[in-house]
């Protein structure tokens, strides 16, 4: 896996990612909508422009935190997650099935955006 020695954000537009010191992958799209189409090709771009990133294999744990600056809006959580879940396969897991654990909760926030924090999820010995 890749780690930066800075642990350095990569991106400059809309989306932007890294690798965190612990190994989980933190991504930030700026703008708040449960349109899968908005978060689809801005996804596609970024992992094309900025190729250091292959999917993985295995169970995954996403943390999905959605940030909003004033009042809240009304979308439902659940069509957020679906569609930020979509856009990441092929780049982050082979296929959304792998997710093993999914949170998702709305905060208060400086701007409004979207953070997604992914990581394998430990292995099960018998």
């Amino acid at each position: 896996m890749f780690v930066s020695a800075d642990n350095a954000w990569r991106g400059r537009g809309k989306v932007r990612a890294r690798r965190a010191e612990d190994g989980a992958l933190e991504i930030v799209v700026d703008g708040v909508t449960t349109q899968a189409r908005y978060y689809k090709p801005l996804v596609y771009e970024f992992f094309r422009k900025e190729a250091w990133l292959r999917p993985t294999w295995g169970d995954m744990h996403v943390h999905i935190a959605m940030e909003h600056l004033g009042e809240p809006p009304s979308l439902d959580l659940d069509n957020l997650a679906k569609a930020l879940c979509d856009a990441l396969t092929g780049f982050v897991y082979f296929d959304d099935s792998q997710i093993a654990r999914l949170v998702i909760e709305r905060l208060p926030g400086e701007r409004d955006q979207i953070r997604v924090r992914a990581t394998k999820a430990p292995s099960v010995t018998s």
